[in-house]
């Protein structure tokens, strides 16, 4: 079990604040975050294990017959910034999470590593939208379409 860890002024910080704490630094490591990839006609988003602690959820899979378009996004983060979340998020830094709002279905895998990113999006699947940051946007758009 995962306690809280003793603040700088020594008093104990709450559970979550640690367990905030310990996420960021896990996503510190480039080779730990989400990972697109084309499996046969799916596309897959295979996240990590701390990631799928995070997001509540495991690696999403889509038919790539279902994708509508794939749009580069220069902060991948700000589409986080609306609506219901279930998973994890500290604004700015990562985002792992399902977000309902605005009449659309997102998940969202952005870490602050990888600011930028694509948003693809599907019809017909179970998420209208996913959001995923990346290093090279421009490429992961390109394999995708």
């Amino acid at each position: 079990m995962i306690r809280g860890a003793a603040s700088p002024a020594g008093r104990r910080r709450p559970r979550a604040e640690a367990l905030a704490e310990r996420a960021v630094l896990d996503h510190n490591a480039q080779t730990r975050m989400a990972e697109l990839r084309i499996d046969g006609d799916d596309l897959v988003l295979h996240l990590t294990p701390a990631e799928k602690l995070e997001g509540v959820h495991a690696d999403l899979r889509a038919p790539r017959s279902s994708v509508r378009s794939v749009e580069v996004l220069d902060n991948a983060h700000e589409p986080a910034d609306h609506g219901f979340k279930v998973g994890g998020r500290l604004p700015g830094v990562f985002e792992v999470a399902s977000i309902t709002g605005g009449g659309e279905r997102l998940f969202a895998a952005v870490h602050h590593n990888t600011p930028r990113g694509v948003r693809i999006v599907f019809e017909g699947a179970d998420y209208d939208a996913w959001i995923v940051g990346c290093a090279d946007p421009e490429s992961v758009k390109r394999q995708i379409e």
